[in-house]
């Protein structure tokens, strides 16, 4: 897309033009001459700025003040912001209870309010800023679905506070939980950790989902260089606000959109920088569901695969020692990308939001040997990537756990079966299962929850109880980007659906091997066809709403649970019109 001339803008195939140009739209101007816009403002190209702020948790609420900077630089290249807002669940807040199934709905429900918001006004370009879970991938689906020129801008990480002597997370507090259940924690230990843990603005300030998925927004190529590293309190990541709001003119004057952007190519690295950097387990969801946006077949398989061949590099929470700020300080992403550019693990001509490929991008980077939180290629925490897929008997269509600092990646035992995570919590909270026992959570699925809960209450217990390298836990769910510990989820075919975990009974013998990826029920298959014979669906509470909506058009979790047929059924692209 060129200017004219005399400088101004030729807005002949921006979809703006559609409220903007001719006498018919006069009505249409008057609106936006009542909004303080100018004849300039008008004919100038429309950005859509969609932020995520809100007052539900810190993870939003420094995203207001970013997106005004994302403005300001909007304007300083000649275009013309319109910010908006959209919803937030945060994860943190909505788990262990009935909220955390408005979770994953919630990714759709951004990604279709931010499309919804840029369709009905015409917007030309789209700039995204989100800090927590699911409002990164539901802001990055939106710009595949849109294909407008697009930016992302992550709103940081939160700094880790500090409890006699010692930085810690959110994930202390739901260790703490845990150890104050197993009688190792006082309840004014408990209490003083809670008031100490989370210091002020960002998001979950380890490699947790809103972490891993910020740093996929720079690998995969749709977030400016080293903008994901500076926490949220940091006023100089405003900076990075109006850089990216200048960049996505450039996007809009060079017609360079997301899906040039997002290649397939482009998939493959974010796998990659998930692995490498001991990511969670979500990323597995959030990237086929992505892909599909874009029309981009990218299953589960395909992202376990290339995390198999990744090495883990980059030592942070949960598995590791660092919460996410010293990786900022380590360098950031260029600094991991560089190395694995350089070891041949990612794709180097991939196109970005800078309009250089990422190879450009890394020109000048050099590895910083002054830092131990990065590590080089050649000495790995492990060669193997910290999140691995598994398939068996028990998962034909493959579950998820990360291995990132576990010991623990075999096991044998018998089922312990519990239908929904408050049963299974309740019996962890009275010590009520033994070694080696196999946790299944079922009916927790994408359809059958519905909504998909993450598993963070239960796991987080298990693990401040000291036990959890001596028992394992699966489910149709999901788990959070703290859980550690054998714990696989994504298991599928869900229960609802029929999955062998459907059948699983108590005492039946699990085996599960990580270094191999597989997971095996170990009971005769002319059984388990009797006890089909006996099943049927669960009928959920949930019988209208938006999560009735969900569960009707839901698909299952190995293609990323998404609700719709995807960028391969298109007739027509937004950014078209």
């Amino acid at each position: 897309m060129t200017r004219n001339p005399d400088g101004t803008w030729d807005k002949s195939k921006l979809p703006s033009r559609h409220v903007t140009e001719g006498p018919s739209r006069a009505p249409h101007r008057s609106y936006l001459y009542a909004m303080g816009l100018g004849t300039r403002e008008i004919n100038q190209p429309f950005v859509g700025v969609a932020s995520c702020w809100n007052e539900a948790a810190p993870c939003n609420t420094s995203l207001m003040r970013q997106a005004h900077a994302v403005s300001e630089g909007v304007k300083a290249a000649g275009g013309t912001p319109r910010e908006f807002c959209t919803i937030t669940v945060t994860d943190g807040i909505a788990m262990g209870h009935e909220g955390m199934r408005s979770s994953l709905v919630s990714r759709e429900v951004i990604a279709d309010s931010v499309e919804l918001t840029i369709r009905g006004h015409s917007y030309d370009a789209l700039v995204g800023v989100a800090g927590c879970d699911k409002s990164l991938p539901g802001m990055m689906m939106a710009m595949l679905r849109l294909n407008v020129p697009s930016a992302f801008l992550y709103g940081g990480s939160i700094l880790p506070g500090v409890w006699r002597g010692k930085e810690v997370t959110v994930q202390d507090i739901f260790e703490g939980v845990g150890a104050h259940s197993a009688g190792t924690m006082s309840l004014e230990d408990l209490c003083d950790l809670e008031q100490h843990a989370c210091p002020g603005d960002g998001a979950c300030g380890g490699q947790y989902t809103a972490n891993t998925m910020a740093c996929v927004s720079e690998a995969i190529g749709l977030a400016l260089p080293l903008s994901s590293a500076l926490p949220a309190p940091y006023l100089d990541r405003d900076a990075y606000a109006v850089a990216t709001g200048k960049a996505v003119m450039q996007l809009i004057e060079r017609n360079i959109r997301p899906r040039d952007i997002c290649t397939r190519e482009a998939f493959e690295n974010a796998a990659v920088v998930v692995a490498a950097t001991g990511g969670s387990t979500n990323g597995g969801l959030h990237l086929p569901a992505m892909a599909h946006e874009a029309g981009i077949s990218f299953t589960l398989r395909d992202v376990a695969e290339i995390m198999r061949r990744t090495p883990y590099l980059a030592d942070l929470m949960p598995g590791g020692r660092y919460p996410a700020k010293k990786m900022g300080e380590a360098g950031g992403m260029p600094i991991l990308l560089r190395t694995l550019l350089d070891a041949g693990l990612i794709h180097g001509d991939c196109m970005t939001v800078t309009g250089k490929t990422l190879r450009e991008n890394l020109e000048g980077v050099v590895f910083n040997e002054d830092q131990d939180v990065i590590r080089p290629v050649s000495n790995p925490l492990s060669p193997t990537g910290g999140v691995v897929g598994v398939w068996g008997s028990l998962a034909p269509e493959g579950g998820i756990v990360k291995v990132a600092g576990l010991g623990h990646t075999k096991h044998r035992g018998p089922a312990r079966v519990f239908d929904g995570e408050e049963a299974c919590f309740a019996a962890v909270e009275a010590r009520d299962y033994k070694p080696g026992d196999v946790l299944v959570i079922r009916y927790e699925g994408p359809r059958g929850g519905p909504g998909m809960r993450e598993m963070l209450s239960t796991t987080a217990a298990i693990y401040g109880q000291g036990i959890s390298d001596k028992v394992a836990l699966i489910t149709d769910g999901r788990f959070s980007g703290a859980t550690r510990g054998l714990c696989i989820g994504h298991i599928g075919p869900e229960a609802q659906a029929g999955g062998p975990i459907a059948l699983v009974r108590d005492g039946d013998i699990i085996n599960i091997d990580c270094d191999a990826g597989t997971i095996d029920l170990e009971v005769d298959p002319i059984e388990l066809e009797h006890r089909a014979r006996d099943w049927k669906p669960r009928v959920t509470d949930y019988a209208t709403g938006a999560i009735w909506k969900f569960s009707q058009t839901v698909g299952p979790a190995y293609l990323g649970a998404v609700t719709h047929p995807g960028g391969v059924a298109e007739r027509h692209v937004y950014a078209d019109i």
